[in-house]
């Protein structure tokens, strides 16, 4: 009998793009069904299925308790859920970048804060010793609530970040030139091995390295600065992923540094890579057999 295997989705995709599905014919080829399944479909049997994969439910973000009631019931079934849900705990929020740099990790340089304070803004330009800063929710994707601030800030920004900010915790970090002038790398690693990496470029006028918000996305081959420095990073992650994304971005005196590493529900393109879709499906099985 086959195994089955539902991959965590949302009901519409809007503007979003996903090849998650391509995965499918190298998970049959090991023996599995795999399907989608938007998590917030009511009345789910969970034992129905041996794994469930946290593959693209990118609307979570605005419902994080009932989503994580969600794999709380998967994880009390005999399904086995991946990412771990220890995991997806411990990298909601972005303060995982302070446990990976105490273990070791070279990450974008970062100021957590738990709440808004008009008065702190100089001292984050000087701690950081940048005439451009960025502002960010702890827990967040696509870019939103993302706030760049230059010097003088304008009251109507100040105005922004007290509505974006005044219920968020939020970090800060330097504006990162590099992903004007370079890119933003992406590496994916299936079951700790490396398996491929992505440039991201945004496009002329912006700074998000989405390609919902316009940015090119190439397939590239990975220094091996690059690939080192992403295999020690993930190394650090305790239990072991069964995917990973991990960004970087070139840092001025020609370090790769850390601006997140996603191990919950990362978009793995599987397109930029022939053989990723079966790496990817290996490592699934193989975390559960």
């Amino acid at each position: 009998m086959r195994k089955r295997c539902a991959y965590l989705t949302m009901s519409d995709f809007g503007d979003f793009v996903s090849d998650a599905d391509m995965s499918f014919e190298p998970m049959a080829e090991l023996g599995w069904t795999a399907e989608m399944v938007p998590w917030r479909t009511p009345d789910v049997d969970w034992n129905d299925y041996d794994l469930v994969y946290i593959c693209t439910p990118w609307d979570y973000q605005d419902h994080v308790e009932e989503f994580f009631s969600v794999l709380e019931n998967v994880e009390s079934s005999s399904a086995v859920l991946l990412n771990r849900l220890e995991l997806v705990h411990w990298n909601l929020e972005k303060n995982y970048l302070q446990d990976l740099e105490r273990r070791g990790a070279n990450v974008v340089p970062s100021l957590f804060r738990d709440a808004f304070d008009a008065a702190e803004i100089p001292s984050w330009f000087e701690a950081h010793q940048s005439d451009r800063v960025v502002v960010k929710p702890l827990v967040g994707a696509n870019s939103d609530h993302i706030v760049v601030l230059t010097q003088p800030v304008e009251d109507d920004v100040v105005d922004e970040l007290n509505k974006a900010y005044s219920a968020r915790r939020f970090f800060v970090q330097p504006f990162m030139q590099s992903i004007l002038d370079e890119g933003e790398y992406s590496t994916f690693f299936f079951g700790g091995d490396y398996s491929h990496a992505i440039l991201k470029k945004p496009k002329v006028g912006d700074f998000r390295s989405q390609e919902e918000h316009g940015a090119e996305i190439l397939s590239v081959a990975a220094q091996d600065a690059l690939v080192t420095t992403a295999s020690e990073v993930v190394a650090l992650v305790d239990p072991e992923p069964a995917y990973v994304r991990a960004d970087f971005v070139r840092s001025d005196d020609d370090r790769f540094l850390l601006m997140e590493l996603e191990l919950i529900e990362p978009s793995l393109y599987f397109r930029a890579d022939p053989e990723s879709a079966r790496r990817f499906a290996r490592a699934l099985v193989s975390a559960v057999t």
